[in-house]
């Protein structure tokens, strides 16, 4: 009975927060990446070169570096309501104040101060959805909200190619406007999540009280399974190596995601697209990107396989990227960069239910921020090299097979990390349990 009722309570609690949670990363990945539209015009108006570009879009990773682990432990003390509202508020602020930027000086203290405003968010919503879902649905649960990326990029194109033709509207340029028109939905849906998000299920009054102790009994189960083998080590946690591998895996699958999202615009424009055809041709990726997060996430929780799915993703990613480098100057790529989306984000969802299987507690937050932190680094890197490459060499086409070399070493590395001892490793010694 307790296990039916907290099959039809997590059910509930899916259709309730999942749709603001989704719109919510929707929101967030087109206020991260809208740059790389926002270029097509804006490069050229303030005196940006390629490799200015780079940086700025990949000094965003480094502040959000910085400020991940001490944002996902300060949710953990005050509650992920009340923390994610105040991060989608300031971040929706900053993406405004884009609308700003005068030149390479501006434009990179900007994008700094996004990263800062946003760090947090994404590792928040992962620790959000151990609190409310147990271990068997989180493959699931975590594809459904990661979904939003390829969706937002699909949707992101079209919408802010459009919005730059607004150019000389009330006087403002067209990339200005889509600074504005894309920053301020982010401060309303933080409003939102304040007033309806619940932080536990104990404290969900739109479940009955038989199912809110019912799902609430499933989720600290599943903790104190972990705790009790692992610990709650937060030092521990962020020297454990499993972390740090998961994080270099985390750090090349983010590189490639972040090195072709900025750069696809202007690689597609360089064949000779409009502005709007370049948005429609960027959708393309994504759309399939989306096919693949459902799809790993189904098979991966169906058959509770993390290790292989997340291998073959990697390995789509590395096939994909090399692929696009050989066909660079065809529209033959799009289709090609169709099969590394799907590796990309098919990665995904067998990737962040793994470190729920050996952190919990403080040390979850911990240790999901770091693994985090450490990967969105590769959203400095990847902008920065490409942009880098882009200037030594007069194209895209080595930034290409640098962004699938590291996705081939993370292929490589899958599996030998999470093996059959991943999970089976003695817990903390006692002196660091409160740490």
């Amino acid at each position: 009975m307790s296990e039916a009722l907290a099959d039809t309570a997590t059910r509930k609690a899916f259709f309730r927060l999942m749709p603001v949670l989704f719109i919510s990363y929707i929101l967030a990945y087109i206020d991260r990446i809208n740059v790389g539209f926002a270029a097509l015009k804006m490069n050229a108006d303030i005196g940006i070169s390629p490799y200015i570009f780079g940086l700025g879009a990949g000094v965003f990773f480094l502040s959000y570096f910085i400020c991940e682990i001490p944002s996902n432990l300060v949710m953990a003390k005050v509650g992920a309501r009340r923390w994610i509202s105040r991060i989608m508020i300031s971040w929706g602020l900053v993406a405004a104040a884009m609308a700003l930027v005068q030149g390479p000086t501006s434009f990179i203290v900007i994008r700094f101060l996004l990263g800062a405003a946003e760090a947090g968010f994404f590792p928040g919503v992962i620790l959000y959805l151990t609190y409310w879902f147990p271990q068997q649905y989180r493959a699931r649960m975590i594809a459904a909200f990661i979904v939003a990326v390829p969706v937002s990029l699909a949707l992101g194109g079209p919408i802010s190619t459009a919005i730059l033709q607004m150019d000389g509207l009330a006087g403002l340029k067209g990339w200005q406007w889509l600074f504005i028109l894309e920053g301020l939905p982010t401060m309303l849906v933080g409003l939102l999540f304040l007033k309806v998000m619940p932080d536990r299920p104990s404290e969900a009054k739109w479940l009955s009280i038989a199912e809110r102790t019912a799902l609430q009994n499933a989720i600290d189960s599943d903790q104190r399974a972990v705790a009790a083998v692992h610990g709650v080590s937060v030092l521990q946690s962020l020297a454990d190596p499993r972390v740090l591998a998961l994080a270099f895996i985390w750090f090349a699958n983010t590189t490639a995601n972040l090195g072709l999202a900025f750069f696809l615009p202007q690689i597609l424009k360089g064949l000779g697209l409009t502005d709007m055809q370049t948005g429609m041709m960027t959708s393309v990726p994504y759309i399939f990107g989306t096919l693949g997060i459902v799809a790993f996430g189904l098979f991966s929780d169906r058959y509770n396989e993390r290790r292989w799915t997340l291998c073959v993703a990697l390995a789509l990613t590395a096939v994909g990227l090399t692929a696009a480098g050989l066909m660079s100057g065809s529209l033959l790529a799009v289709a090609v960069m169709a099969v590394a989306a799907v590796g990309i984000y098919g990665a995904k969802p067998p990737f962040w239910p793994l470190p729920s299987t050996f952190l919990a507690g403080n040390a979850a937050a911990a240790g999901i921020a770091l693994i985090n932190s450490i990967g969105n680094l590769g959203g400095f890197v990847g902008p920065y090299a490409i942009g880098w490459i882009r200037d030594q060499t007069h194209s895209y086409e080595a930034g290409l097979y640098f962004l699938a070399a590291l996705s081939f070493v993370a292929a490589v590395l899958a599996p030998i990390v999470v093996n059959a001892r991943f999970i089976k490793v003695a817990r903390a010694p006692p002196g660091l349990e409160k740490a």
